[in-house]
Parts: structure tokens; sequence; C-alpha cells
């Protein structure tokens, strides 16, 4: 295997990029040991995707956000088949980071992505 040979970053060049979060607590904290690692980076994915919901207005009635993500495109990003990304979500939704709801009729399902600090944000009216 051979090394590419990739250009060094020069000044603001260091900046162009943008990059998922995922958040050190599920490393840290001991409640989130049992999940993969890819499981937590399809939880920083999933976090990133929040922002584009709330430009949507992607609201339900009781004021919580939610995203429409389907399978093929998380595996388009994580490169993985569909059968693994079915397997990533249910970690994250037995450890009770996410939750789905299935819409039918072929609609992608309405995934919450709930907050890690087990905190309960006060509900403020939408911007």
């Amino acid at each position: 295997m051979s090394t590419a040979l990739f250009p060094y970053y020069y000044g603001v060049q260091s900046e162009q990029y943008s990059f998922y979060r995922v958040p050190k607590i599920l490393f840290t904290d001991s409640r989130f040991s049992s999940l993969s690692t890819d499981a937590k980076l399809l939880y920083g994915i999933l976090l990133d995707r929040m922002s584009l919901s709330k430009k949507n207005g992607w609201y339900d009635a009781q004021d919580r956000v939610y995203i429409m993500f389907s399978l093929e495109s998380v595996s388009e990003i994580l490169g993985c088949k569909s059968e693994k990304i079915i397997k990533l979500f249910k970690e994250l939704q037995e450890i009770g980071l996410i939750e789905r709801k299935r819409q039918g009729l072929g609609k992608a399902s309405l995934i919450y992505v709930k907050n890690f600090t087990g905190e309960q944000a006060s509900r403020k009216p939408k911007p």
C-alpha cells in the first residue's frame, strides 16, 4: 500500500471545511459504553441534520424538532449497506438517543434526536 501525497494546509485553508461533531460524552460516559463507534458517529451526523430540520421548520405538534433521513442517504454518507445502518439506528434507539416514528406508504421515518445530556430543555417558541 502506497502513501498518497496529499498537500499541507496553509494559513486560512485549515478553516475551509465543515465537520461532524460527535459529543465527547459518548466516549467518556459509561452509559454509552455499549454503543459502537459507528453508532456514535451516526448520532453526530443526526445532530448535524437537526440544523437542516430547523431551517425547514420541521417541528411536530409538541414543538419537537425531527429529521427525515432515509436509509439510502445514511448508507451513502457512511459507505455501508442498509442492513448495517438499520443495526446502528437500532443501537441508538435501544439506548434512548433517538426515537423513530414510521409514516408508512414508503415515506421516510421521522427521527427524533434525543438530548444526550438528559436535561429537559425549557420550551421556547420557534424563531
